[in-house]
């Protein structure tokens, strides 16, 4: 058995030394394509508005960007 709890992960690269993806619409959209096939629907939200905010010139919230960089992992 796993002696860790689901849903907590534990890997190094998070916080402000973070990869930032080359380009934040891209990795939205197919977050929000696996999103969408998985009912997540608070994601399916966020993706949005990362999507949003990139078509309005307008930098997407830090904590926007971390769910999708972090949504495969």
């Amino acid at each position: 058995m796993n002696a860790i709890p689901f849903g907590i992960r534990n890997h190094s690269g998070t916080g402000s030394d973070e990869q930032k993806p080359e380009n934040p619409l891209n990795a939205a959209w197919i977050v929000l394509e696996a999103a969408n096939d998985l009912g997540d629907h608070d994601t399916v939200e966020i993706c949005r508005r990362v999507i949003d905010a990139s078509l309005n010139g307008a930098p997407p919230s830090p904590f926007d960007m971390h769910v999708i960089t972090e949504y495969f992992r």
